[in-house]
């Protein structure tokens, strides 16, 4: 009884051991697996972070969801609008942001 009570709390947990090994949740993997240092990658959480409260404040923006990644300075935005006004609205609040370098405006206008 004791060695299929071993057993089976065994296979249970043994998908428990990346959380054991590797630390819980995506945050340090990404921290682990992100080739820029430390200081770097809390300026371009920063700096997504700047543009999408802009995003939010903007009347002719602020309706869409657009997604916002940076990468040592370069600004990557990304989604779906109705017109080239919000596009490129979008790309200006980006550019015209504190520590941006370049935009990569991926912006898509649908009909």
């Amino acid at each position: 009884m004791r060695i299929g009570m071993a057993l089976l709390s065994f296979i249970l947990l043994s998908g428990c051991t990346a959380l054991v090994v590797g630390g819980s949740g995506s945050g340090s993997y990404q921290t682990s697996k992100d080739a820029r240092e430390p200081a770097v990658l809390r300026s371009d959480s920063a700096i997504s972070a700047k543009i999408e409260g802009r995003f939010g404040e903007d009347p002719v923006v602020n309706e869409f969801d657009i997604g916002v990644r940076t990468y040592e300075g370069t600004v990557t935005i990304s989604g779906t609008v109705d017109d080239f006004v919000a596009r490129d609205q979008a790309g200006k609040i980006a550019k015209n942001t504190d520590g941006v370098v370049i935009v990569n405006n991926q912006i898509v206008v649908e009909d």
